[in-house]
């Protein structure tokens, strides 16, 4: 079943975001949309490093966007994000909405963004932000307050985080891909945003397009695409897509494991 969606379309972004191409990693995992699930993030990492223990050669983590916002602990979120990434799985981050939108209103804290209303107060909370204090400053007083709790690093994250990632045989994104459009020609804003007619199009053949931002209670596989979001802050359940030359698995962290942990 399809968890609540957001439509909300976004303003164009000034700047193009880059694209990766990772090479041919010998195993790599896809962590779904964390939202603030910093928990659920570290026994799902847990989960991850003993998986990958089975396996030689180059390993490589990607996250598909949408890190904060909704769950408890974005803040904490963002700090695993900006410090370095231990052992021997390398870690590429991209862009989703979310990040799109937090950047936009750190440069505009207008209280009547839509960010707020979709999990940005929890953001703002998980960074000390007292949020009847803050409804009540001025702008620019607003502005100074983000910039007082929220690093510099933090920051420079959500600007340069890239938007989609490639290998050979796959793609990944946070919301989807363009049907009929090549890799090249797709822009920022679909990559993090678009639905349809993404969804509704079942491939069969062309790259393995793996990503987030479409949230149900299950991954889901139609075609040439995977969705791990699986609304870790509503489900309870943090998903990642095991891809290797042999096939694919999925790992998660549950509601169960947090509370057993």
């Amino acid at each position: 079943m399809m968890l609540g969606l957001f439509r909300k379309q976004p303003r164009p972004a000034s700047q193009p975001r880059s694209r990766v191409n990772l090479g041919e990693p010998d195993v790599i995992y896809a962590v779904g949309d964390i939202h603030g699930c910093h928990r659920h993030l570290q026994v799902l990492l847990d989960k991850i490093r003993q998986d990958a223990a089975q396996f030689s050669g180059r390993k490589v983590l990607v996250t598909l966007g949408d890190h904060i916002d909704r769950g408890p602990h974005s803040a904490a979120v963002m700090d695993w994000l900006s410090a370095p990434f231990k052992g021997d799985i390398e870690r590429v981050s991209l862009a989703g909405n979310h990040e799109a939108m937090m950047l936009d209103f750190l440069a505009d804290p207008d209280l009547e963004s839509a960010w707020l209303r979709n999990g940005g107060e929890e953001t703002l909370t998980s960074y000390g932000i007292d949020l009847p204090a803050f409804e009540r400053a001025r702008q620019r007083d607003r502005r100074a307050m983000l910039d007082f709790v929220v690093p510099a690093d933090h920051v420079e994250l959500l600007r340069s985080m890239p938007v989609m990632a490639t290998t050979g045989q796959a793609v990944f994104v946070h919301a989807g891909i363009r049907p009929d459009l090549p890799l090249e020609q797709q822009t920022d804003s679909d990559l993090v945003w678009i639905r349809q007619p993404f969804l509704d199009e079942v491939r069969a053949d062309g790259p393995l397009v793996v990503h987030g931002h479409t949230p149900a209670e299950t991954p889901v596989i139609a075609g040439r695409r995977i969705c791990v979001d699986t609304g870790a802050y509503a489900t309870g359940a943090l998903t990642a897509l095991r891809l290797t030359s042999g096939g694919y698995d999925f790992l998660q962290a549950t509601l169960q494991d947090i509370t057993t942990r």
